[in-house]
């Protein structure tokens, strides 16, 4: 077997499982090493719009710089532009994202070869709650349903279990099943 047949073996789902190891190992040896800090900083663009700047995120005290802008609006009958996903649609997708990761990354500790992977996100909020029309009635979610439709090499109950380990493992998941304290600080500039 050739070098590169060797390294191509430890890659699963294009996750490179050793590299995987590894980053496990440094933070079961240093926990510190498994404390991540993320930043994201907004900025209004008229009307509806805005956009999210990332510059950098910091890992076991360690800054890592990156560059990304996220743009976010309304739809037209919202009163916006429609020239981006909105707020409601932007926290979907980071949920549909992040628990992503945990199928692909389940899939690939399992050996579990994927072929197809989708998950879709949905919720229904009344906007009497936005607006400050009923206070009986809340600004968000009474609930957040997704369906996963996965395919690979496992079994049905592999997928179950990864399933499973995803609910119980996944950051955003958890951020929005479980309450989030949330500090608000506000600076008004003269």
């Amino acid at each position: 077997m050739t070098m590169a047949a060797e390294a191509q073996d430890t890659r699963i789902n294009g996750l490179d499982l050793d590299a995987l190891a590894e980053v496990v190992r440094q933070v079961q040896a240093d926990p510190a090493r498994g404390l991540v800090r993320f930043r994201v900083a907004s900025a209004w663009k008229g009307q509806t719009r805005s956009e999210a700047t990332v510059d950098s995120y910091t890992l076991g005290g360690q800054v890592i710089p990156r560059r990304f802008t996220i743009a976010a609006d309304e739809p037209a009958e919202l009163l916006g532009t429609n020239t981006a996903p909105n707020p409601q649609e932007l926290l979907m997708a980071a949920v549909n994202a992040c628990v992503m990761v945990g199928y692909v990354a389940g899939a690939a500790m399992h050996g579990i070869t994927l072929s197809k992977l989708e998950i879709e996100t949905q919720g229904e909020l009344d906007l009497r709650g936005f607006l400050g029309l009923d206070p009986a009635v809340k600004p968000g979610y009474d609930a957040l349903g997704y369906t996963v439709r996965i395919k690979g090499n496992g079994t049905p109950e592999q997928f179950r279990e990864i399933h499973e380990t995803v609910k119980k493992t996944s950051p955003n998941y958890f951020n929005l099943a479980s309450p989030v304290r949330i500090d608000a600080t506000l600076v008004v500039e003269r």
